[in-house]
Parts: C-alpha cells; sequence; structure tokens
C-alpha cells in the first residue's frame, strides 16, 4: 500500500470519534453532549479529537455529511432495484417508514439539527439545507418520470408527508404512523400518475 493510499483511508480514531457522534447526537440532541462526552466515549485524546475536527461544529458538519450519505446510499439503492419511478417512490418510502419503526428512532436527523441551529448562516444549517435540497431534486426527477407536469408540486408533497412521518413517529405509534405515511405516498403517487399534461386532455 502506498503512503498516499494510507493517508486517504480514514483513520481508526477518526471513525471512533464520528460513529460516537452519530450515536449520542441523534440520541440526546447535538447541544447537550460536549466535546468531553463525545472524546470520553470515543476513547481518544483531546489532541486526537482536535488533530481531526478543529471544533465541536466541525464534528457536527461532519456527522451529518455521514448521515447524508447513508440516506443518498439507500435512495440510490431503492432506484437501482426499482427501474419504474413510481416504483422507486414507493421503495423511498418503504425505506422511511423502515427507519420509523426502528428501534431508537428519534425523529429526523436534519429537522433536529435544525431546530438547534436556527441561524441559517450557520454550517451546520447550511449542511440541513443542502441534505434538503438533494432529496426534494431526487423526488422531482423521480416525479417527473410519473407525471412531468406537476412532478415540482409532487415532490414537495412528499417532502412534507415524509417531514410530518418523521415528527409524528417519535410521538405516537409509530405502525399507525407508518400506515398513514405509507398509505399517502401511495395515494401521491397514484393521482399524479393519472394526471395527463392539458395539451393531451384538449
Amino acid at each position: 500500500m502506498t503512503r498516499g493510499a494510507r493517508e486517504d483511508r480514514p483513520s481508526e480514531a477518526r471513525t471512533r470519534l464520528l460513529n460516537t457522534a452519530i450515536r449520542i447526537f441523534y440520541a440526546e440532541g447535538i447541544h447537550p453532549v460536549g466535546v468531553d462526552r463525545v472524546i470520553a466515549e470515543a476513547k481518544v485524546t483531546r489532541a486526537t479529537f482536535y488533530r481531526h475536527f478543529p471544533s465541536k461544529d466541525d464534528l457536527v458538519v461532519t456527522y451529518l455529511r455521514e448521515v447524508h450519505e447513508m440516506e443518498r446510499q439507500a435512495a440510490e439503492a431503492a432506484v437501482a432495484a426499482n427501474p419504474a419511478p413510481a416504483d422507486a417512490l414507493l421503495a423511498i418510502a418503504d425505506n422511511i417508514a423502515a427507519n420509523i419503526k426502528s428501534p431508537g428512532f428519534r425523529g429526523c436527523a436534519f429537522l433536529n439539527a435544525a431546530a438547534e441551529f436556527p441561524d441559517v448562516e450557520h454550517p451546520v444549517h447550511r449542511q440541513v439545507i443542502a441534505h434538503r435540497q438533494w432529496f426534494l431534486e431526487t423526488l422531482e426527477t423521480l416525479m417527473a418520470g410519473v407525471a412531468q407536469d406537476t412532478s415540482d408540486a409532487a415532490a414537495r408533497h412528499f417532502v412534507m408527508l415524509r417531514d410530518g412521518a418523521m415528527a409524528a413517529g417519535c410521538l405516537f405509534d409509530p405502525a399507525l404512523v407508518v400506515e398513514t405515511f405509507l398509505r399517502g405516498i401511495e395515494g401521491l403517487v397514484r393521482i399524479h400518475s393519472q394526471r395527463q399534461p392539458a395539451a393531451s386532455r384538449g
């Protein structure tokens, strides 16, 4: 292995720090968890922490980027396994439903972070917006394969249904929340797939 390849691979300490942050930031919130807590649970030194993350904000942004990457990979896998756009949209909804029903579910990591970092200029808030823009654009692309003329509105509707389900999933019976959410997405896809462009109705 070359020296460059070794440098490209994340160090074990950095991986431990990031995995620790993912676990406790999501479970307990970001502001209540200090750097000392992350350092202690990751079993690294303070110097090691600051070598990888110059500040707590850097760690939080990296945490959100990691969660984004996991969600991006799940969405891409759903699309790859379901060539028909309508089926891909339903598969993405199924992934969201599975997340809501999973043990330790505490809502959407990005909505939670946005509530803790409301300043629109803060790097954490900007990371939240970037993730949400990616998700909306992904849905718009798929919806365009279902109904080109209503794809933007349908994608925004999907996001709102998803946000509501993620918020309700940790407050009420997850099974009921998931049932309602999936029924809503199925109806959304069906309604838009049945709509025809105005030019073709004349």
